[in-house]
This record gives C-alpha cells, structure tokens and sequence, in this order.
C-alpha cells in the first residue's frame, strides 16, 4: 500500500507532476491563439467557453506549438526542464541544440507531447480537485447546514452525502494516476526523443578530444619549460653556493643565469596558461606572448645550461636548404622544447658536472636532433626506456605529433659517433668509448607536416 502510495503522489510522482503542469502552462498561449479559430467554427462567442470549443481549441494550438519547437532554443530548455523534474539520468540527454533533421523532428514530437499531456493533466487538475474537495466536503456542509438550499435538484437525495466523499477520493486518486501515468511515460521517451544523436555523440567525442589534447599540450610545456628551468636554477644555485668563497666570478655568473632563467620561465609559463584563456594564447599585457623557437632561443638555452655546470658541446647548423627561414614555425617551437627536454634530462639523470653533446642539423628534408652523454656508473639504465618517463613520452608525442621519429636509449660501445658533427677544432677527446655505456636521443622532425 505505502508502495502504491508513493507511485502516485511520491516526491518523484509530485515533480512529474510540476513538470506536466508547466508544460500546460506554455500550452496555453498556443490553445489562445487556437480558440481565435475555433470560436467561429462553432459560433461560440466567448473564449473557450463550451467543452467542445475548448477541445477544438487545444487541437488547433497543438500544431502551432509543434511549429514553434522548430527553434534551436527548444531542445536545450526542454532537456533542462526534464533533467530538473523527471528524474532521467543525465548521460541519456543530449546538450545543445538538435543538429540533423532527425534530431529536430524528434524535439518537436517531445514538445507536442509535453505540451499536450501536460494540457490535459492540467485541466484534469484545475477541474478535479475543486470538484472532489468540494464532494468531500458535502456531507459535513448539508449536516451543519440541515438544509439542500443552494444545491442542484439532482443532489437530493439520502445517498449523495455516503457516496459525495467516496466518488471524491476516487476522483482525487483518478487523477493522481493520470498524472503519475502521464509523467511516467515522458520520462520514458525522454531518452528517445531528447537523447544524443550519432552526430551529437561525434561532436561530444571531438570536443574531449579538443579538450584532452589541449590539458596534454598544457602538461608537456609545464613540464619541459618549467621543470627544465627548477632543474636548472636549483643546480645553478648549488654551484654558486659550493664556490662562493672560492670563486666570486662564477657565482656573479650563476646569479645572473638564475635571473635569466626565471625571467624566461615567468613568461613561457604565462603563454602556456593564455591557451586556458579566452582569446587564444595571450600574455598579461594582453598581446600574444610567443613559444620560444630554435634560430631565435637556442643560444640563450644553451647559455644558462652552461652555467649550472653542464659541460654542452653543441653543433647547431640550421643553415640548409633556405636557411633558417625554411624552419617551420611549429617544428622550430617543438624543437626547441625537445633539445631543452633532453638537456633538463642531463642535469637530473646524469648530474651537472656531466658533458653532453648536441647536434642539431637542418637539411633539405627534416630537423635531426641528436643528444649524446655518457652514463653515470651508478644506476643505470636499462638498454632502452620505451616510453619510461614523462619526458621521453613527450618527446615522443611531439616529434609522432609532427610526423617525425624518436629513439632513446642506452649504448655499450659507440664507434660511429657523428664525430663530423663536432665543432671545428675540436680534439674528439670526448669522443673515447665510455665505461658505463652512452645515452643517445635521436629525433627526426619533417619540414612539411600536417599536424
């Protein structure tokens, strides 16, 4: 019984119920408009004034409102209102307005429908209750009153006051059922008829896609622009404060290099945070704030490097085919993200009193970066690292992003290596076989690239 109870005039039973009432409410300007054509077709002279015109009236507005769901604005409100009042999960509605004609057909049949059930039990309300309130009243108003006086013919009679409460109550429970039934029945073909579309599951799908790609963006430059510069300056100021007494010069050096390092970072780090802003990649003064590149950042990079003690043999020829101005915009940025990377990988896996050597090379087909250094003798890693850290994995997901390759890995016995490369004057001494084996990173970066 308390089940059945529930069913009808339960909290979920009395929310369907404030949405079918809504839903009468916005039909009734369509059934206004509607009994403009009616009244002269029934020669009824007053609006809605017989049963019949008020029928005709409801049937000619539904229709017009039918015409009216047409608008982009329908689908969002009447998802919101059922999302609000009919108890349907939120994952089996869709947001946003309809994209295909399919999906704009079935928010019309939703809002006729909704229009329509909700005129009824709204009707069905502002008539049935009045009446059964007035039926369960009766017997006590006709015993105080010991008198029909003001009552129909038809209400005299020794049975009107048993059956007046009875036929009340079932009124009262008649239209509870309507109202429960009718709400149950919306909130079925909710999902059906304001569901997400194939199309709306394929722009949903490529809005998370856009999204997920843009936090991954933002965590591979926190990553490689941020973390570079705390691995830097924290060994910058470790050497500063190791030759303080020592050597005055060096520790001058060191400071300025920290200052360089955190002025840059200040400001890579507000272009990473401008994509989270309205208007694209935008800095504090409101103009773009631009990525760092190879031709015009790499000799800054390789400068405060230097200075927290990292030895780096560096060859730089970006002077192919066309010259620096051959390099792609994109695959200069990402470049330059990858060679700092790979240094940033240096300093915290090998140490700051390591060496390094570093090609990057420009020919007529791609960008090669090669960054080479000598294992440490404790820990070492093993013979490759497929995807071991964050920043391999984004040095990865950079170069396969443009179209380029990527390989790391560890190696026992180098006798190929890239000696060509080397500054001229060099004496190759760093070129003798290491006893703990070299790290290697080597990226190829296309010139023309469709990302």
């Amino acid at each position: 019984m308390r089940r059945f109870v529930g069913v009808l005039v339960g909290r979920r039973a009395r929310r369907r119920w404030v949405h079918l009432i809504l839903g009468g409410a916005v039909s009734m300007p369509y059934v206004f408009v509607g009994s403009i054509l009616a009244g002269p077709l029934l020669g009824d002279s007053v609006i809605l004034g017989s049963f019949a015109s008020q029928l005709l009236s409801f049937a000619f507005g539904l229709p017009l409102a039918a015409v009216t769901a047409l608008f982009p604005l329908t689908r969002p409100m009447s998802v919101a209102a059922v999302r609000a009042l009919c108890d349907v999960p939120d994952a089996s509605l869709a947001d946003g307005p309809p994209r295909s004609r399919a999906a704009r057909g079935r928010t019309v049949a939703w809002f006729t429908l909704h229009l329509g059930f909700g005129g009824i039990v709204s009707g069905m309300t502002l008539a049935l209750v009045p009446f059964a309130l007035f039926l369960l009243a009766l017997p006590v108003t006709v015993g105080l009153a010991d008198s029909w006086i003001g009552f129909p013919e038809h209400f005299h009679n020794a049975w009107t006051p048993l059956l007046a409460p009875v036929v009340g109550a079932v009124s009262l429970v008649a239209l509870a059922g309507c109202a429960a039934g009718a709400g149950g029945l919306l909130a079925r073909w909710a999902p059906a008829l304001l569901g997400p579309t194939p199309a709306d599951r394929l722009a949903d799908a490529e809005r998370r896609a856009a999204d997920l790609a843009v936090r991954n963006r933002l965590a591979r430059e926190l990553h490689d622009s941020v973390g570079h510069a705390l691995s830097a300056v924290t060994l910058q100021a470790s050497a500063a404060r190791k030759l303080l007494d020592r050597d005055p010069e060096f520790v001058r050096e060191a400071l300025a290099a920290i200052e360089d390092t955190t002025r840059r970072t200040v400001g890579e780090l507000d272009a990473v945070l401008g994509v989270l802003r309205e208007g694209g990649e935008r800095g504090r003064d409101g103009h773009a704030a631009p990525a760092p590149t190879l031709d015009a950042d790499l000799d800054g990079l390789l400068r405060r490097t230097r200075a927290g003690g990292l030895r780096v043999d560096a060859t730089v020829d970006l002077g192919g085919p066309g010259g620096a101005a051959a390099l792609p915009a994109m695959v200069s940025r990402e470049g330059y993200r990858i060679v700092q990377e790979a240094l940033s990988n240096v300093l915290k896996h090998a140490g700051p009193d390591s060496e390094v050597t570093l090609c990057v090379r420009l020919d007529g087909t791609g960008l090669e970066i090669v960054a080479e250094n000598p294992l440490p003798d404790t820990a070492r890693p093993p013979a490759t690292r497929p995807g071991g850290g964050h920043g391999l994995r984004g040095i990865a997901d950079r170069a396969r992003l443009l179209g380029g390759t990527a390989e790391a890995g560890a190696h026992d016995d180098l006798p190929d290596r890239h000696r060509t490369h080397h500054p001229e004057g060099s004496d190759g001494s760093h070129d003798t076989h290491h006893p703990y084996g070299t790290w290697r990173l080597r990226v190829r970066l296309p010139l023309h690239t469709h990302a």
